[in-house]
């Protein structure tokens, strides 16, 4: 295996097209962060080794992650590597029990970017995103903040996480006219059974040239291929969490696609899945967490997988959502305006 390197967004940085996500880092004992990894230090060590031993430049972590645990158990694992990745965090999730223990406000995007410092054990976050869009807060305001630490050296690039079109095009409208740091990329939910973001997000990321980091690319694992009609996964993180709004139907159609093209391939229903948005021209990494190391290595395994265009159109119609307004109507338009 070879990893692939891209850059991300429109910077000049290089991330792996492949990027170890610490969410299941930490929070044993901790309600609800059992069903999702909980790991101890032992274990950390042993993922982030291997991932970085394969090629892996790209860790992504938030300062909500088991209560800060996860990037304490990151940073340590990195140790004297730190200078060979491309680290991320995330802020927005609540920290404490105070007012201003949430959000993006100034007061508490100081506090949490201080905080992550510290818990990672380094002067600067590469990329640090906003984990979520904060309605109560001006832009205007999240955004200088986001520019002052980009000037203070303590950030090298920013993005956000979880926002909807209107949301983004507005925040690059306010970073252009006020002339502050630009978001470089946007963290999504994207897979075969989660194709929202094709509706409006997709089109603006290609337009302004944005970055796309994939979160949950196998759907809390319904995408592993333990998941049919016929079978389930007990013990699997999708069979105990109905987080992920996924049409049953719709998903086991694109399971019952998935699972002759990875036997045809002699790979797993999983490398499929993210071999398919890895071909995906505007998605720049997708990030992939394990609980334990046959799974990083099945992961990583993906990039090795190159599925043809009629396979790629098999995964396509299976998961296809329905046509969506205005985008059919201007479609049918867009030959009026070609020239000739």
């Amino acid at each position: 295996m070879a990893m692939q390197y891209t850059q991300l967004g429109n910077s000049g940085t290089l991330v792996s097209r492949i990027c170890l996500g610490a969410m299941t880092f930490g929070g044993a004992g901790s309600a609800g962060w059992e069903t999702i990894g909980a790991l101890g230090a032992a274990d950390v060590d042993r993922l982030v080794g291997h991932a970085l031993d394969a090629g892996v430049n790209f860790f992504d972590t938030a300062d909500m992650y088991a209560a800060g645990e996860s990037e304490q158990l990151l940073g340590r694992a990195l140790g004297g590597r730190r200078d060979e990745v491309v680290l991320a965090t995330k802020a927005h999730g609540r920290m404490g029990p105070g007012a201003n223990d949430v959000g993006q406000s100034r007061v508490h995007l100081m506090r949490a970017l201080e905080g992550s410092l510290r818990r990672l054990g380094t002067d600067t976050v590469d990329l640090y995103q906003v984990h979520s869009f904060d309605p109560l807060t001006p832009l205007e305001e999240t955004l200088r903040t986001l520019d002052d630490m980009v000037r203070q050296g303590k950030v090298r690039y920013v993005g956000c996480s979880n926002y909807a079109a209107w949301q983004l095009a507005r925040a690059l409208g306010v970073s252009a006219l006020h002339g502050l740091e630009r978001y470089v990329s946007l963290q999504a939910h994207y897979s075969l059974v989660g194709r929202d973001l094709e509706h409006e997000l997709l089109p603006l990321i290609e337009d302004e040239r944005l970055g796309l980091l994939v979160w949950s690319p196998l759907s809390s694992g319904f995408l592993s291929g333990k998941y049919t009609r016929e079978t389930s996964d007990a013990e699997g993180r999708f069979a105990q969490s109905e987080f992920l709004p996924i049409d049953r139907e719709r998903g086991y159609d694109v399971i019952e696609a998935l699972i002759p093209i990875a036997e045809r391939h002699e790979v797993s229903a999983a490398q499929v899945a993210l071999a398919w948005l890895l071909a995906k021209p505007a998605v720049t990494s997708v990030i992939v967490g394990a609980r334990r190391l046959g799974q990083l290595t099945d992961n990583l395994g993906a990039v090795d997988v190159e599925l043809s265009a009629e396979e790629l159109e098999t995964l396509d119609a299976a998961g296809r959502p329905g046509p969506f307004y205005p985008n059919w109507l201007q479609a049918q338009n867009a030959g009026q305006r070609r020239p000739g």
